[in-house]
Parts: C-alpha cells; sequence; structure tokens
C-alpha cells in the first residue's frame, strides 16, 4: 500500500480488525518512510455479470441500462433525475438477485418501471426489448398496457 502522504511503497499493518459487520477489515498502516498513520479498508467486490440472449455473459454496464432508458424517454417529460434513479434502483435489484443476471430480468424490471413513469417510453422500450415486428405487436402491447392501468 502506497502512503498518502510520501507516495512511499514501504508501510506496515499496526493493527487489523473487522469492519462493517464483518463485510470488510479496517487496517491501520505506518508508513516506514515518513512515519504518517493511516487506515485503509479492504472489502470483497462483487462484479455483476449480465447473461445475455446469445448466451454471452459480460460485466453490468450502468451506462447501457441509462442509454437505452434515455433512448425510450426521449423528448418525453422525465427528469435525469429519475433516469439515474431508474437505473440505480435496477442495479441494487439485481445486484442482490446474485452474481450473474439474465438480461431478460433486466429488461422486465426495466419496463415494471417505465409503465408507472410514462407509457409511451414503456412501448417505445417494450419494442425494442420485446422484438416487435408490426403494428399488431404495439397494438397488443397496448391493450396489455391499458388493462393494467385500469
Amino acid at each position: 500500500m502506497r502512503c498518502p502522504e510520501c507516495q512511499a511503497d514501504e508501510t506496515r499493518v499496526i493493527d487489523s480488525r473487522p469492519a462493517d459487520d464483518g463485510a470488510a477489515i479496517r487496517r491501520r498502516r505506518v508508513c516506514e518512510s515518513c512515519g504518517v498513520r493511516f487506515t485503509t479498508y479492504e472489502r470483497c467486490e462483487r462484479q455483476l455479470m449480465v447473461r445475455k440472449r446469445s448466451g454471452r455473459i459480460e460485466p453490468f454496464d450502468p451506462a447501457k441500462l441509462t442509454a437505452g432508458v434515455g433512448a425510450a424517454l426521449a423528448d418525453r417529460p422525465a427528469s435525469a433525475t429519475q433516469v439515474s434513479s431508474l437505473v440505480r434502483d435496477i442495479e441494487l435489484e439485481m445486484t442482490a438477485k446474485g452474481g450473474t443476471v439474465e438480461s431478460e430480468d433486466i429488461g422486465r424490471a426495466v419496463l415494471e418501471r417505465l409503465r408507472e413513469i410514462d407509457e409511451v417510453a414503456y412501448l417505445r422500450f417494450a419494442s425494442v426489448y420485446k422484438e416487435f415486428q408490426g403494428a399488431e405487436d404495439f397494438e397488443r402491447e397496448l391493450t396489455a398496457l391499458e388493462s393494467v392501468s385500469e
């Protein structure tokens, strides 16, 4: 660990103990060069992975989700705060499910939230997510959307 004061590489751990109810380890360190003391935390960082329809697995990318939701909400009365909140909520929900989630789970979660925010954005996102082929797909989804909101 590099010293935050003098950037020396030689530091020594003088105390270690559990932190955050065992989710991390707190370490007190001292720099061998300048003698400054500082604290570091060691945590396990789990990477959320997404299994795509093709079977390929890739890391979850909030920027991709933000772009997709942003495209659905383009020219609609929704704020950037709503978009970032939606993305954050979905990331937390998917992280709670475990290491690898299906892209379909993410898509369904987005649709649930977009239905509450804006019906036009919901239909836009659904048209891509559900791979609409024609007008009858829009009609079917609109009928389903109307029956839910009644």
